[in-house]
């Protein structure tokens, strides 16, 4: 998928858990941290790849790119499975906490829209032809459905012209039928 797909399905996820389990209270900081670590999240993955867009925020994005490619072994393969996830959850879940202030970001909250965008990314992938390796060390790629030619390829008009509107009109459809748990969440912003 292309990273304006994995951007949409990022946030549609952050969405229907903020729909499904809304917290409390939030802070604004917390807010809009979280809608930012979420949609770095959903590209996280992609990392692996000199092209990511994450990387046009560094200085010297290609050879930062090259270099961190090389460390995830190629495209899709640790950086597209549980134990990528797991591993990334472990280091986020350290580094959270001690990046910011406790007193206004959430490191919980954060952390869980950071992993909901990792997630999303890989479900996306999923239904491409290639598949991920979710089992790696593993070879196998698992995809859905099981079947490759009836995947959608990457970059392809059933991307942009079927997927890419069902997930807005998917993210429509929580923010209509869920408006009064996002106005409560909203007006009790601490």
């Amino acid at each position: 998928m292309t990273a304006r797909t994995h951007d949409l399905c990022a946030f549609a996820c952050l969405a229907t858990a903020a729909a499904l389990f809304p917290p409390a209270m939030i802070s604004l900081p917390t807010l809009m941290t979280s809608l930012v670590g979420n949609i770095v999240g959903g590209l996280i993955p992609d990392m692996d790849q000199a092209s990511n867009k994450l990387y046009d925020l560094l200085p010297g994005s290609d050879f930062t790119g090259k270099i961190i490619g090389k460390i995830f072994m190629g495209h899709r393969n640790i950086s597209h499975s549980l134990l990528g996830g797991y591993l990334l959850y472990k280091l986020l879940e350290f580094v959270l906490p001690r990046l910011f202030n406790t007193q206004y970001v959430d490191p919980h909250v954060l952390l869980i829209s950071i992993m909901l965008g990792f997630a999303s990314h890989l479900l996306a992938d999923s239904i491409t032809r290639e598949g991920i390796p979710l089992f790696f060390p593993f070879s196998i790629k698992v995809g859905f459905p099981p079947f490759k030619f009836m995947r959608v390829t990457t970059d392809s008009w059933v991307e942009h012209l079927v997927v890419l509107p069902s997930v807005v009109v998917y993210t429509a459809s929580i923010f209509y039928y869920h408006q009064s748990e996002f106005f409560t969440l909203l007006t009790h912003l601490k």
